[in-house]
């Protein structure tokens, strides 16, 4: 069966025609918005919009070192940095170790058995740090390099 037989468009057209001379109420509003329907969306989805590609970005570098430093001169500044941060670190463990020492007196006025409760945590802070040990080996075997720092 060939193609061209099957499909006639031809006659599909005639019939079309037919059904819009046909004298019906309403027949010019309703074949309007019909067409006006498919019209509207089409001019819709047709509308070009060419947006404008954003300006580059204007990068403004500040440095707070000196340019042309020397070797010694970036040395002795890291090791400026390195002791205020050892002493922001003890600082940071005094005040740990006062607090520390705030709630054990806290305890012990309310009644607490505070010498228990420490070793309750010192055992399970063991434990945690043998867990952390364990999976650490688990993670990396032995003979590659981790950093131990915590960071």
């Amino acid at each position: 069966m060939r193609f061209k037989s099957r499909f006639d468009a031809k006659a599909g057209f005639a019939d079309l025609w037919d059904y819009i001379r046909e004298p019906r109420p309403y027949r010019w509003p309703f074949l309007a918005l019909s067409l006006a329907i498919p019209l509207t969306g089409l001019a819709m989805l047709t509308k070009e919009s060419h947006f404008r590609p954003p300006d580059a970005p204007k990068v403004t570098y500040i440095s707070t070192f000196a340019e042309g430093r020397t070797d010694e001169e970036i040395r002795q500044s890291n090791i400026a940095n390195q002791q205020r941060k050892e002493a922001r670190e003890a600082e940071l463990a005094e005040l740990e170790a006062r607090r520390i020492e705030a709630y054990k007196a806290l305890g012990r006025a309310t009644g607490l058995d505070v010498e228990a409760m420490e070793r309750e945590a010192a055992i399970e802070r063991a434990r945690e740090e043998a867990e952390a040990e364990a999976r650490r080996r688990e993670l990396y075997p032995a003979g590659t390099a981790v950093d131990d720092s915590g960071e």
